[in-house]
């Protein structure tokens, strides 16, 4: 990932509502959630909700498709995996004690996202 990138997709999480808005896309998995359902549970008001997810969007960290009149949104796994990679690319210089927590978060998420 370019700095670039990163520096787009941190600025979009770097609100309160989009990063609610994230985590639960991330939450609800590939299958997503339609924008209506993501307004009820986040307490957003529909325009404020749309304008959120297109920042998401722009910035590559959410998806939409359509199926009949609704309007699905799921989270872009591999560019949050960019990014996270991205951030811990330079660990430390490779400071064990540093980094090995991180990869043992990193682990545990995505034993999670697995349901091991």
């Amino acid at each position: 990932m370019e700095s670039q990138a990163a520096v787009a997709a941190l600025s979009a999480l770097a609100h309160p509502g989009r990063l609610e808005v994230f985590r639960l896309l991330v939450r609800a998995g590939e299958s997503g959630m339609a924008a209506g359902e993501i307004a009820r549970t986040v307490g957003m008001p529909p325009n404020s909700l749309s304008t959120n997810l297109n920042i998401l969007a722009g910035a590559g960290l959410a998806r939409s498709r359509r199926s009949g009149r609704t309007v699905i949104y799921t989270a872009a796994y591999e560019r949050m995996s960019e990014l996270l990679a991205f951030l811990i690319e330079d660990c430390c210089a490779g400071s064990s004690d540093v980094c090995a927590p991180l990869s043992g978060i990193v682990a545990q998420a995505s034993c999670s996202a697995k349901a091991c």
